[in-house]
C-alpha cells in the first residue's frame, strides 16, 4: 500500500489516524519539523477518536 502526499506535502496514514509526516522535512533531515508535524497529528480529532476506539476494544 502506498501513501500519497497531500497538497501541503504531508503523508497522513489511513491505518493510524494522527500519524502525519512532512515528507520534505523528513527527506531533508529536519527532525524538529518532522516531530512538530507528528505532534499536530497526535493532537488531531481523528487521532483522539482512534485512541477512544482502541480503548473500547481492549475492555
Amino acid at each position: 500500500m502506498s501513501l500519497e502526499v497531500d497538497a501541503d506535502g504531508i503523508i497522513k496514514s489511513q491505518v493510524f489516524p494522527g500519524l502525519w509526516l512532512s515528507m520534505s522535512d523528513l527527506l531533508a533531515g529536519n527532525m524538529q519539523q518532522v516531530l512538530a508535524m507528528l505532534q499536530l497529528g497526535l493532537n488531531s480529532p481523528e487521532h483522539q477518536i482512534f485512541v477512544q476506539q482502541l480503548s473500547g476494544e481492549e475492555r
